[in-house]
């Protein structure tokens, strides 16, 4: 089963933007991936489609089963 970490994101421009991590720690907590979405807020490290990063809004781990026929 595949794991990914999603966190979403407003930029300055009203547009959502996504950043996906895959196979996040099984023990993350919320607690640390507000911190480290904070922190990518702060080092406007992202300019997406002309526009900053300006607020975070969710984030969430999505799981997901492939089966191959």
């Amino acid at each position: 089963m595949a794991k990914v970490l999603e966190m979403l994101f407003d930029t300055a421009e009203g547009k959502k933007y996504t950043i996906s991590v895959d196979e996040p720690r099984a023990d993350l907590t919320g607690a640390e991936v507000d911190s480290g979405m904070q922190a990518l807020l702060a080092s406007n490290a992202f300019f997406v489609d002309g526009a900053n990063l300006v607020s975070a809004y969710q984030a969430r781990v999505v799981e997901r089963t492939v089966t191959e026929l």
